[in-house]
C-alpha cells in the first residue's frame, strides 16, 4: 500500500507517514486537525519516566503489549453482556509488525478502543483526583526513587514508555461506540482528528512508533520475538508477528526459443520444466505458543505438561523431581507453579544469598521481573517456578518489586507450600532430594525461626542404630528409651570417628541411639534448635551427659569417685595444672583412659576444627579466641589399668616424673582422640615413644 505524508501537526521534516491516506485526505487532515498542549504534570511525568525511571528501554513492548490485552480483556468483558460487541471485529488478537525502510513499528490489538473524548482523557491529561499532591511528591528532590516509582505505579502511565524509543507516537483507534480517529504526538504537545479513512480498524487501536535512530534494534523480528518470548508469552491472547521466512518453489526453467528448422518437426508437447528457487515469504506468526498452564486446575493438567513447561522456564534437561500446583486466595490472591530440580546447582553456594533469577513474577500473565531477591529465603534459592498475581500493586518501571506487604504474604505462602511439598516426598524420591539439598534444609532449621519446626522434620542424620539407613528426628524420638529425656549426638568428620570416639561408648553399650553428625553444617544446625518434641539435644563431646543406672550403679560411681580423688585433685592442681578446668571421673568411658570434654557453652573438637578453618578465610572473630582458649573437663576411666597405675603412682609420691609424664601423655592422647588439635605438634611424636616404653613397664597396652 503506498504511503502518503500527513502534515497536520508538524513541519515537512517531521511528518508522520499513515497507511492508506489520499493526498485529499491529507488535505483533510491539515484542515480539521485539533493540536493540543499536554497537561502540565503530563509533561513533567513523561520527562521523569524517559530520563530517569526506565532504565531499561526494551520494557516499552511489554508495556504496550500488557495495555492491548487489558483492551482486549475490556471488550471481551463487554461481550459477556453484550454478544454483538464482538460483531464488529471477531479477531481478538495482537499485530506487531515492524517496517524498517521507514522505521516504524505497529503494534495493534482488536480490543475495546478508545473515542474522542476517551483519547483526551487517557493520553492528554491524568484524570485522576490527588494530581497535584501525586505530581508535588513525584517532583520533591528530598523523594527517594522508589518512592518515585511506587507513587507513578499507582496511576499506571505504561503507555508513555513509548517515548523512550520513539521520537513521535500515532496512535489510531476505533471504538464501538465512536468513530475512528488519530491521535499524535512529540511528547510535547498532542493532535486529534477524525480519521478520513474510515473505520478500517473496525475495533481496536493500532500503536505506531516513529523509531529513535538508536532504536533501529527493534525493528528487528528476532528481537522483537524474542522480547515477546521474555515477557509476555504467557499473555492470554495471541500475539502475532510479521515475519519473513524462507521456502524452496517450484519455478518454470526458461528454455531457448526454438529455431525455424526445428518447428519444423511436430512433436510431442512436453511438460514444462521447474526448478526448487529459494524464496523469501511474509507471513504472520504466532509467537506466544506456550499457554499458561498454570490458570488451568492442577487435575486438568498432565505431567508431561508440567514436566515440558519447567523446561521451557529453566531450560533444564531433566526433569523435574517434584512440583506444586496451586492457587491461593485470601489477602492477596495469586497462581504458582513450583518445582524442585532434580539436581542441585554446583554453584548453588558459592552465590548463597545473592539474586538469582528462579522464580518469575507475573502480573496477569505479563512477565515482570525474575531479578529479586525477596520471593524466596536464602535456602529456598533452588526452587524453580512462577508466580503470577492479580493483586500485586508494580511501580512504573517495574524493574525493581515495591517492598509491599503483599509480596511478604506471597513470600510466606509460597515458603509454607514448598515445605509442605517436601514433607509428602517418600521412600527413593525423599533419598533423591536429601543427596542434593540436605545442606539447604540444614540452613533452613538456622534461618528461618518461623518454619524451624517444619524443617527440623525433614532433618535426616546417620545413628548408631542403623548403619545403612538416616534417621529422622521423630524417628528418633520414637525409639528413645523410657527414662531418657535427651536426643544425644556426636559430631565429627566421618562416621568411622564418630562411632569409635570414647565420647560414645558406654551410650552404645547401654542400648542408647546415638546421632551421627558427619557434615560441617550439622552441629550449627543442632544448636539452632532448643528441642524437638520436648526433648532437648545433647552433644556427647560436651558436660552434661547423665546415663540412667540403678541405685547400686549410682552407689559404686561415688565410691569410685572418693577412691579417685587424690588422683583428680592431683590431676587439676599440678600433674595438668592450667591444661584443665577439672578432672573428673568418668560414668561414659569404657575402653578409652580419657577424655577431654567441653563445657555445655564451649567448643567441641568437630566445632573447634571448623572454626578454625573458617578463621583462614575471614578476618578472625574476637570472640573465637574466647572460646578456642576456654579450658576443659579431663574425665578418667577408671577402670582402665593405665588410670589405675597413676593413681597408685600418685599416692605414694605426687612428685613422681613418671606420673606426670602419663598425665601429660593421656591428656594429648585424649585431645587428639576428643576431636581437637594439640597446640604443640611435636610433642605428640615424643610421647608415642614414651607411651609405648611405659605400657611395657606397667604390662599393659594403650
Amino acid at each position: 500500500m503506498e504511503h502518503f505524508h500527513s502534515n497536520f501537526c508538524y513541519s515537512d521534516e517531521e511528518t508522520i507517514k499513515l497507511e492508506g491516506l489520499s493526498a485529499e485526505q491529507v488535505k483533510e487532515l491539515h484542515a480539521k486537525a485539533e493540536k493540543h498542549e499536554f497537561q502540565a504534570e503530563v509533561n513533567r511525568m513523561m520527562k521523569l519516566i524517559i530520563n530517569s525511571l526506565y532504565r531499561n528501554k526494551e520494557i516499552f513492548l511489554r508495556e504496550l503489549i500488557s495495555n492491548a490485552a487489558d483492551a482486549l480483556d475490556k471488550i471481551r468483558l463487554v461481550s459477556l453482556t453484550d454478544p454483538s460487541a464482538l460483531q464488529t471485529n471477531e479477531d481478538m488478537s495482537i499485530r506487531i509488525k515492524a517496517d524498517r525502510e521507514n522505521k516504524l513499528l505497529h503494534i495493534t490489538d482488536s480490543g475495546i478502543g478508545m473515542t474522542k473524548e476517551e483519547l483526551m482523557n487517557n493520553l492528554g491529561t491524568i484524570a485522576r483526583s490527588g494530581t497535584a499532591e501525586f505530581l508535588s511528591k513525584l517532583m520533591d528532590s528530598s523523594t527517594s526513587t522508589d518512592i518515585q516509582q511506587e507513587l507513578i505505579g499507582q496511576f499506571g502511565v505504561g503507555f508513555y514508555s513509548a517515548f523512550l524509543v520513539a521520537d513521535r507516537v500515532v496512535v489510531t483507534t476505533k471504538s464501538n461506540d465512536g468513530e475512528q480517529y488519530i491521535w499524535e504526538s512529540d511528547s510535547g504537545s498532542f493532535s486529534i482528528v477524525k480519521d478520513p479513512r474510515g473505520p478500517t480498524l473496525k475495533r481496536g487501536t493500532q500503536i505506531t512508533l516513529h523509531m529513535k535512530e538508536e532504536a533501529n534494534d527493534f525493528l528487528e523480528p528476532d528481537t522483537l520475538k524474542n522480547l515477546v518470548h521474555k515477557y509476555s508469552q504467557f499473555i492470554n491472547f495471541s500475539i502475532y508477528l510479521w515475519q519473513s521466512k524462507t521456502e524452496m518453489v517450484e519455478e518454470p526453467v526458461e528454455e531457448e526459443p526454438t529455431t525455424k528448422e526445428d518447428g519444423a518437426v511436430e512433436e510431442e508437447k512436453e511438460e514444462k520444466k521447474t526448478k526448487k528457487v529459494e524464496k523469501t515469504i511474509w507471513d504472520w506468526e504466532r509467537v506466544n505458543n506456550v499457554k499458561p498452564i498454570w490458570m488451568r486446575k492442577p487435575s486438568q493438567v498432565e505431567q508431561d505438561e508440567y514436566d515440558e513447561f519447567y523446561k521451557s522456564i529453566t531450560k533444564d534437561f531433566e526433569k523435574p523431581l517434584t512440583h506444586v500446583h496451586f492457587a491461593a486466595e485470601g489477602e492477596v490472591s495469586f497462581r504458582s507453579i513450583l518445582y524442585v530440580p532434580k539436581t542441585s546447582p554446583s554453584d548453588m553456594f558459592q552465590n548463597y544469598g545473592k539474586i538469582v533469577e528462579n522464580i518469575k513474577l507475573y502480573v496477569r500473565r505479563v512477565f515482570i521481573t525474575d531479578d529479586f531477591a525477596d520471593m524466596m529465603p536464602k535456602y529456598l534459592s533452588f526452587i524453580r517456578g512462577i508466580v503470577d498475581s492479580d493483586d500485586l500493586p508494580l511501580n512504573v518501571s517495574r524493574e525493581n518489586l515495591q517492598q509491599h506487604k503483599l509480596l511478604k504474604v506471597i513470600k510466606k505462602k509460597l515458603v509454607r507450600k514448598v515445605l509442605d511439598m517436601l514433607k509428602k516426598l517418600e521412600g527413593t524420591q525423599f533419598d533423591d532430594f536429601w543427596k542434593e539439598f540436605s545442606t539447604n534444609i540444614k540452613l533452613g532449621v538456622m534461618e528461618d525461626p518461623s518454619n524451624r519446626i517444619r524443617l527440623a522434620k525433614l532433618l535426616r542424620f546417620a545413628s548408631s542404630a542403623d548403619k545403612e539407613k538416616l534417621t529422622s528426628l521423630t524417628d528418633y524420638v520414637e525409639r528413645m528409651k523410657e527414662k531418657q529425656d535427651k536426643i544425644y549426638y556426636m559430631a565429627g568428620t566421618s562416621r568411622q570417628e564418630v562411632e569409635t570416639s570414647p565420647f560414645v561408648e558406654r551410650l552404645i553399650a547401654k542400648g542408647y541411639e546415638v546421632l551421627f553428625l558427619t557434615e560441617a553444617v550439622d552441629e550449627y544446625c543442632i544448636q539452632s534448635m532448643p528441642e524437638f518434641d520436648g526433648k532437648k539435644f545433647q552433644n556427647v563431646a560436651k558436660e552434661g551427659v547423665t546415663i540412667d543406672e540403678s541405685e547400686k550403679a549410682k552407689e559404686s560411681h561415688k565410691n569410685l569417685e572418693k577412691e579417685f580423688e587424690p588422683l583428680t585433685t592431683w590431676l587439676k592442681e599440678t600433674g595438668l595444672k592450667d591444661l584443665i578446668e577439672k578432672a573428673v571421673v568418668s560414668q561414659r568411658l569404657v575402653k578409652s583412659p580419657s577424655a577431654l570434654v567441653a563445657s555445655s557453652y564451649g567448643w567441641s573438637g568437630n566445632m573447634e576444627r571448623i572454626m578454625k578453618s573458617q578463621a583462614y578465610a575471614k578476618a578472625k572473630d574476637p570472640s573465637q579466641d574466647f572460646y578456642a582458649t576456654q579450658k576443659k573437663t579431663f574425665e578418667i576411666n577408671p577402670r582402665h589399668p593405665v588410670v589405675k597405675e597413676l593413681l597408685r603412682r600418685v599416692v605414694e609420691d605426687k612428685e613422681d616424673q613418671k606420673a606426670k609424664d602419663t598425665a601429660l601423655l593421656l591428656f594429648e592422647t585424649a585431645t587428639l582422640r576428643s576431636g581437637y588439635s594439640l597446640k604443640d605438634q611435636t610433642s605428640s611424636k615424643r610421647w608415642t615413644k614414651f607411651c609405648h616404653a611405659f605400657s611395657q613397664t606397667i604390662g599393659t597396652q594403650t
